[in-house]
């Protein structure tokens, strides 16, 4: 297959807002061993790509200083002991950086054949909250068959995925979300039970429903504002698993005594600086488990806009809005 020497992709000259978003040239990325290159048809949108737009999350030192975490496409080239994949084949893939291009180079173990009856757009829209989700709800917080589940911003991309797949796996589901719009979303997804947290004090709201034991699991991403709450509403044996502060990272005068009497576990984590062989159990994990779900339509990623490679700039205005439900994706070509 003969590949251009250039590609189109999106430049930030100067860190800030979505304005500072340009499409350039450039040559294609380096296809380094073990690599794939896919030629991109469809990329989403993630909160980290606002925080690096913006100069306030760094890519790791071999990543591609491109934004964009995801891409669905076709396999363009192998590089040298690249296996599990052929030239042609259609794959998305977890993207360490170089998203946001017509061509991105990721590991072959971070990649995965689209789901049956897939296209692009839908495919572009699963690794980066399925990965995520998979780490931190499954295999780090151990959430099983039986137990409940508290997960905060249920109407984003993660908390869209994380209801359903609980819900898929046997456990019983809480939501938070900004508005009765956005907790219908996560009732209809599954949730038992969405608490509008504008409105309702997520933490009594969850001691009620639950008579007062409180759920096993809360996947957080507001941070600080919601340790001490979120301490407060784990049963015995709780786990909370903390994976962004957009409500600040300190706690001032945070009571640790519960986290000692009720034997809990608090916990952390970033999926971009895992390691490759990290990011490869999460891969498996998930086309063990996962891909049959997704292939009965069991579970499906929510999609809230698609929007055209150069209306880029729209789409980080619409994520940083907070008035999407599900993912948003922007599609190449």
């Amino acid at each position: 297959m003969t590949l251009p020497t250039e590609m189109t992709y999106v430049d930030v000259p100067n860190p800030g807002g979505a304005e500072n978003m340009v499409l350039a040239r450039g040559p294609l990325p380096q296809v380094k061993p073990g690599d794939i290159l896919i030629r991109v048809e469809a990329s989403g949108i993630n909160r980290p790509d606002l925080l690096q737009r913006k100069g306030d999350y760094s890519p790791p030192p071999d990543a591609s200083p491109i934004l964009g975490l995801e891409v669905a496409g076709e396999v363009v080239a192998l590089g040298d002991g690249a296996t599990g994949f052929s030239i042609g084949d259609k794959v998305c893939a977890l993207a360490n950086g170089g998203g946001y291009a017509e061509y991105c180079a990721v590991p072959a173990t971070q990649a995965l054949a689209w789901p049956k009856d897939y296209d692009a757009v839908r495919a572009a829209a699963l690794p980066e909250t399925f990965f995520t989700v998979w780490a931190n709800v499954f295999d780090m917080a151990g959430l099983k068959r039986g137990e409940t589940i508290l997960v905060h911003g249920g109407s984003s991309g993660i908390g869209t995925t994380a209801i359903q797949l609980a819900k898929a796996f046997g456990a019983e589901v809480f939501a938070t979300a900004g508005s009765a719009e956005k907790c219908r979303a996560c009732e209809e997804l599954g949730a038992r039970r969405a608490i509008n947290y504008r409105e309702e004090d997520f933490k009594a709201v969850v001691l009620d429903e639950t008579g007062g034991r409180g759920v096993d699991v809360i996947l957080d991403m507001v941070g600080g504002r919601y340790f001490d709450r979120n301490i407060g509403c784990l049963a015995k044996d709780g786990r909370l698993s903390i994976i962004a502060f957009l409500g600040g990272a300190r706690v001032e005068n945070a009571n640790i005594a519960p986290i000692l009497r009720k034997r809990l576990h608090v916990m952390g984590s970033l999926l971009r600086p895992r390691t490759a062989e990290k990011k490869q159990a999460i891969r498996d994990g998930l086309l063990a488990r996962v891909w049959p779900l997704l292939e009965s339509g069991e579970v499906a990623p929510v999609i809230h806009a698609v929007l055209p490679f150069e209306k880029i700039a729209e789409c980080h205005r619409l994520m940083d809005a907070g008035h999407h439900i599900g993912k948003i994706v922007v599609r190449l070509g």
